[in-house]
């Protein structure tokens, strides 16, 4: 109604219970991130028989690039999926998912060789 009177239609506020879900699942994400941020400090400073020096400062880093890189996506996920409950859109879609199971994957096949391999 109001576009055919010219005037901008207002926008609606969403069920709050969508929002704070939303939320709730960034918090999620940002848990994960901080899981691996931890996991990195704790490999680097509580493990130093682990691994060479070399590997296990590389696994460290990786593991700390990780948990900030899942922050930031945490951040975009959370905005792009609040613009589109706002816009009455679809949600959107993410690959990150897939690239954190991967990767946690991959880390637990690594630190699996590490543990196995490593402490005999």
């Amino acid at each position: 109604m109001a576009q055919e009177s010219g005037e901008p239609e207002e926008p609606k506020e969403l069920d709050y219970r969508f929002t704070l879900a939303n939320e709730r699942t960034f918090l999620a994400w940002i848990r994960t991130a901080l899981a691996l941020l931890a996991g990195a400090v704790g490999l680097d400073q509580l493990t130093p028989d682990l691994a060479p020096v070399p590997v296990r400062v590389t696994l460290s880093v990786l593991l700390a690039a990780g948990g900030a890189g899942l922050g930031w996506a945490a951040y975009q996920r959370w905005v792009r999926v609040e613009r589109a409950m706002r816009a009455g859109g679809p949600l959107p879609a993410t690959r990150t998912m897939l690239v954190l199971t991967v990767c946690v994957a991959v880390a637990a096949a690594v630190f699996s060789v590490l543990i196995v391999g490593w402490s005999r």
